[in-house]
């Protein structure tokens, strides 16, 4: 039998899903090497290059210091369902690129821990009811958002619960910590399996909300992310999706001040901001009176923390997957593996609060 053989650009993938430096790397190597063996910077650059192979107990050390499995750094991350191809991601401008690269590399290796768990579990990720919709001089952002409504067949009104129904048309929603405030959600696709959005933990729930239907907005129109005008046509798309023009409009011609803008929180789910905006944008109010209240908003300290919390919004289709898959496998361990994990990893991030060794409580969340 073969030695196994560490993918370079694995080693990369990882490195950066863990924020770490080469450095950081060679420090964490030479601090497990039981014999104390020193293991340098340059090692870690050839070897992530490509120009040195790693195997054998080299490639346990490096396992070791990533804490990821060898099975995990021998994969190809170009294999169907692992790179990152079409990513998307509602971010502020202060997020650094080596936090940027941090969640794509998370991102990524999710993409292939939840296509590990759908094969197993016996679910078809290329079943799915995502759309595309091309714009051009007679189809805006509005016009797409209308058009998914419709072809999902949602109510009118307000959308009760968003991540249901992107789970119903097969998009795949995670929350995670994504390790920074400045980046709400981020998001994949590339055309045939189910999309895949990660959404952050520390978003309060109505900007959750919105940031989910920016992605998917990104997700029905966009096939090459770039340029600002995505992003501009990513919010069209999300403020007709959670709130149409034809259905909202009624709702500001009495008048539109704070206390309005909190009942009306309530009852569409998303920020008093964006309700604000909305506002302007249908002309209910003039710019004039958008900017005193968006003033007397930051005074009161709205643009930090509103009030009006509402309850986040749950996903549990991969729940679903993790159930199916520790059903068939019969331990988390084995479910773990199944997904090139460690134990602690798969539990922290898909196993339920009950512990490892309590499949039932991971069916009882589904």
């Amino acid at each position: 039998m073969s030695e196994v053989n560490a993918a370079a650009a694995m080693l990369v993938l990882a490195r950066e899903s863990r924020g770490l430096t080469q450095a950081e790397v060679a420090a964490a190597m030479t601090k497990a090497s039981p014999t104390g063996e020193a293991t340098s910077q340059g090692y870690v650059s050839r070897a992530e290059s490509g120009r040195l192979t790693v195997s054998g107990e080299r490639l346990a050390l490096y396992a070791e210091a990533l804490g990821y499995p060898v099975e995990l750094l021998a994969s190809d991350p170009e294999v169907p369902g692992v790179g990152v191809g079409l990513v998307h991601h509602r971010k502020k401008a202060a997020l650094t690129a080596s936090s940027l690269r941090c969640v794509h590399a998370q991102l990524a290796l999710t993409r292939l821990q939840v296509e590990a768990l759908a094969g197993t579990a016996g679910r078809d990720l290329a079943v799915h009811r995502m759309p595309w919709v091309e714009l051009d001089a007679l189809t805006t952002p509005k016009d797409a958002a209308r058009a998914v409504r419709k072809a999902w067949r949602m109510p009118a009104g307000p959308v009760p619960d968003l991540i249901g129904v992107l789970e119903e048309a097969g998009v795949l929603v995670l929350v995670r910590d994504l390790g920074s405030a400045h980046l709400d959600a981020v998001s994949q696709f590339d055309g045939a399996r189910a999309p895949l959005v990660l959404v952050n933990s520390w978003a309060p729930a109505d900007r959750c909300r919105f940031s989910l239907a920016h992605e998917l907005g990104h997700l029905v129109l966009h096939r090459v992310p770039g340029g600002a005008d995505q992003e501009r046509q990513a919010d069209a798309f999300a403020a007709e999706f959670l709130m149409p023009a034809s259905q909202i409009r009624p709702s500001f011609s009495s008048g539109v001040d704070l206390g309005r803008l909190a009942e009306l929180k309530m009852q569409w789910k998303v920020s008093m901001s964006a309700l604000l905006r909305r506002a302007q944008t249908l002309n209910a109010i003039t710019e004039w009176q958008y900017r005193s209240a968006m003033i007397e908003m930051s005074a009161l300290g709205y643009r930090t923390a509103e009030p009006v919390v509402l309850p986040g919004e749950q996903p549990h289709a991969v729940d679903a997957l993790v159930s199916g898959t520790i059903d068939r496998l019969e331990s988390v361990e084995a479910a773990a593996h199944c997904a090139r994990m460690l134990p602690e990893d798969f539990t922290r991030l898909y196993a339920p609060p009950g512990g490892a060794d309590d499949p039932s409580a991971v069916k009882a969340r589904t």
